[in-house]
């Protein structure tokens, strides 16, 4: 009985730190946060040209609210683009890489090599290579995107079930029948795991290559004002690919309970 009621009594409290099926604990801890920020900025703990105010932050944001929503066009396309073809490639290497263990077994090492090279030591090799146009820019978010969507997705199908694979060769089904009805569907959380990631690297990619050569961009934004000491629209940035980042994340995540309506009451 004490350990029954123990597990009520955390179960209420776990409801009420719980708004609306929404966890507030983070937005507490936030707010907490933005409050020491202003604090420390407002007591000039800190002068005000190395660490802006969250005031001042959002004061940059809104004066330059339409400036940063046409540099924000240019990445977005760029982060999209690049995402496509990373999650697209990326699929079909870890389809390969399941079906035939000799393509795994020359592939994966590379794969895993590749990502020991920095994104921003390949971006002035892009940008010598294709110019200062839009395609570097999406070749790296590519490079970026491809390798977690590649390896979770590996992983997922490699994590099927036995038993159901041997059951489907017993009733005489095709690879393709079982990819479609066995693998796939199972490997469906490390796919979607796999795109949240990938949505994540794929606008930091397109703001770095940014930094190192184009005409406009979130990333070419940034080094303008850095160049201009003008640290409260540093930050101001920063926050905002942080906001766009954490936006494409939760696309992915509506469109996974979409696609897997089994998992919304987990």
């Amino acid at each position: 009985m004490n350990k029954k009621s123990e597990k009520k009594n955390i179960s209420k409290d776990n409801r009420n730190w719980k708004l609306s099926g929404v966890n507030i604990v983070p937005g507490v801890v936030i707010v907490l946060l933005l409050i020491l920020w202003q604090a420390t900025c407002t007591l000039e703990w800190v002068p005000g040209y190395m660490l802006p105010s969250p005031v001042m932050v959002v004061m940059a944001f809104v004066n330059d609210f339409s400036l940063l929503m046409a540099h924000a066009r240019v990445t977005l396309l760029e982060a999209v683009l690049g995402l496509f073809c990373g999650v697209l490639l990326g699929f079909v290497c870890a389809v390969l890489m399941d079906a035939f263990p000799i393509v795994k077994k020359g592939l994966y090492p590379i794969l895993v090599i590749s990502q020991t090279i920095p994104p921003v030591a390949i971006a002035p090799l892009l940008i010598l290579w294709f110019s200062y146009g839009i395609a570097p820019k999406v070749i790296l978010v590519v490079l970026v995107s491809f390798f977690p969507m590649a390896v979770g997705l590996l992983d997922g199908l490699s994590s099927v079930d036995e038993d159901m694979i041997k059951l489907m060769h017993s009733m005489k089904a095709t690879k393709w029948q079982i990819f479609k009805f066995v693998k796939f569907p199972a490997a469906l959380p490390e796919f979607f795991s796999g795109v949240r990631i990938a949505v994540a690297y794929s606008v930091v990619g397109a703001v770095i290559s940014e930094w190192l050569g184009g005409f406009s961009g979130l990333g070419v934004y940034m080094t303008r004002v850095k160049k201009s000491m003008a640290y409260d629209k540093m930050f101001a940035v920063i926050f905002f690919v942080s906001v766009i980042s954490l936006l494409l994340m939760a696309l992915v995540s509506v469109f996974q309970k979409k696609v897997m309506p089994w998992t919304r009451r987990s």
